[in-house]
């Protein structure tokens, strides 16, 4: 390993260590770390946004392709930064409110293509086909999961008798469905926990060999 290389290793387990030290409690080590990390977090993606948003999707079209409507999306998001004056901070809620409808509206029908419409596809799936008893079984399993989880949220009527029993199955696929998410999040938060040990036992630690 190069010089360079050993004082990256060396920096990067010496952060790494400093925010697992926030285990033991908090300490200046620990803050130190943080608050560099928030540092370079916010400045790098200050520059990120500076690249990939003013620079490439609204300079570089305006004054090379000639796309001059682009100086309205421009405006309005300048007009952002007018909340830092108290007698004009009246004038990003225009801005504001065109992305969160415009937001609001993406969400909505990425939303109604990603996941609503393709759970009624599943559902209205053919009870039988040629994979046999098993898809029959998956068939079957989606189909009542559905229904009764939609049971469940439906509050016009008492959940008692059969709606009340049906609801009670919905709740347990919300549950098995809660439970999987939580889940896939611990096994995606220790993956990063494996990620970090590793290094320092096989990039640091065996750079002293």
């Amino acid at each position: 390993m190069t010089g360079i290389e050993i004082f990256q290793t060396w920096l990067i387990a010496f952060f790494t260590l400093a925010l697992f030290s926030f285990l033991y409690k908090d300490n200046p080590v620990y803050k130190i770390a943080e608050h560099i990390f928030a540092g370079l977090s916010a400045g790098y993606y200050v520059g990120l946004i500076w690249d990939t948003v003013i620079i490439q999707q609204l300079w570089t079209p305006m004054t090379v392709d000639g796309r001059w409507w682009l100086i309205v999306p421009g405006v309005m998001g300048f007009l952002m930064f007018t909340r830092f004056w108290k007698k004009i901070t009246w004038v990003s809620r225009i801005p504001l409110a065109f992305v969160m409808g415009v937001t609001a509206g993406i969400f909505l029908i990425s939303q109604l293509h990603g996941l609503v419409l393709p759970q009624m596809r599943d559902t209205m799936l053919p009870l039988w086909n040629t994979q046999g008893y098993g898809q029959l079984f998956l068939t079957i399993i989606i189909v009542v999961g559905v229904i009764s989880t939609l049971i469940y949220f439906y509050f016009s009527k008492e959940h008692t008798g059969a709606l009340g029993v049906t609801a009670k199955v919905g709740i347990w696929f919300i549950m098995i469905s809660f439970g999987a998410h939580f889940g896939y999040t611990v096994m995606g938060r220790v993956s990063l926990l494996i990620g970090r040990v590793q290094f320092l036992i096989e990039d640091w630690i065996g750079s002293f060999t």
